[in-house]
């Protein structure tokens, strides 16, 4: 007699993904499956929550409401989780698109503001006299206005910049990430990992409130 071997599921949860509000979350679009071809497609389609008002614009996918799912559809399956134990799911909803208008006023008040600060800090540290001695310092004679200076300096300003960051409008230099990628994804990984937390910290109080379901 042959007997079927107990299926295995591999989990891999990403760590964020983005949905539109009226859409059914399924284990598709949270985690990455690999199981048995006759499995695999039924498992993607798989319903696990149906988003409502209450669960705002952010929600949480865990194992823990993610694997009793699955072996109620695959009585005895086995589940192998791998990677992250959550996803966090961003609900967007008719009016969350990102419009065109704020970009180019965000990209103004950065380029002035910087601007400001480069100026602000040169006034500090009278970088004109400074400039002025090292013209004086090369040619022997002093200039109060060493223009042919400042304008090298400010073009060297703006490459050595443009080198740091690694980035020219759409154009890279090469494929290390730069700096400011690196800063925003560090702030995005503490940004979930704080939304989390929170939505962690709601469900355990509503479900110590009298009337509330565990």
């Amino acid at each position: 007699m042959k007997v079927n071997p107990t299926p295995t599921v591999f989990l891999q949860l990403r760590s964020r993904i983005r949905l539109p509000r009226d859409q059914t979350v399924k284990l598709g679009d949270v985690a990455f499956i690999v199981t048995e071809p006759k499995w695999e497609k039924q498992l993607q389609d798989l319903p696990l929550a149906y988003p409502k008002d209450v669960d705002g614009n952010r929600l949480v996918m865990d194992l823990i409401q993610i694997i009793p799912k699955v072996q109620k559809f695959m009585p005895g399956v086995h589940i192998e989780p791998v990677g992250n134990h959550h996803t966090l799911v961003e609900l967007l909803g008719p009016g969350s698109k990102r419009s065109r208008f704020w970009f180019p006023l965000i990209w103004l008040l950065l380029f002035f503001g910087s601007a400001l600060t480069i100026m602000n800090f040169h006034a500090d540290v009278n970088m004109l006299e400074v400039q002025i001695r090292i013209v004086e310092m090369v040619t022997g004679k002093r200039d109060e206005h060493p223009y042919l200076f400042q304008v090298a300096y400010s073009l060297g300003l703006g490459f050595g910049m443009t080198v740091f960051f690694n980035h020219l409008f759409k154009k890279k230099w090469n494929e290390e990430p730069t700096p400011l990628e690196v800063e925003m994804y560090l702030y995005q990984e503490n940004l979930d990992q704080f939304v989390v937390a929170e939505e962690y910290r709601k469900l355990n109080t509503d479900a110590k409130l009298p009337g509330k379901k565990p």
